[in-house]
């Protein structure tokens, strides 16, 4: 499953009201995401028509 990263803090319900906060990962460490939720969070299809998270995209290091 791919790596997401908080880009505006909220409160998740369905995680007993943990706040996540910018920078943070989601899902927080012993919890899991359903795909439906990803997506929720990760478009503007929510209540508040606005991106939560977003996909991490590890990019390789350079070799030195």
């Amino acid at each position: 499953m791919a790596q997401h990263k908080v880009v505006r803090r909220f409160k998740e319900l369905k995680h007993e009201g943990h706040i996540y906060e910018v920078g943070d990962n989601y899902p927080v460490e012993g919890k899991k995401a359903t795909k439906a939720r990803l997506e929720e969070l990760s478009t503007t299809k929510n209540k508040y028509q606005k991106i939560f998270i977003e996909e991490v995209t590890e990019t390789p290091k350079d070799k030195e």
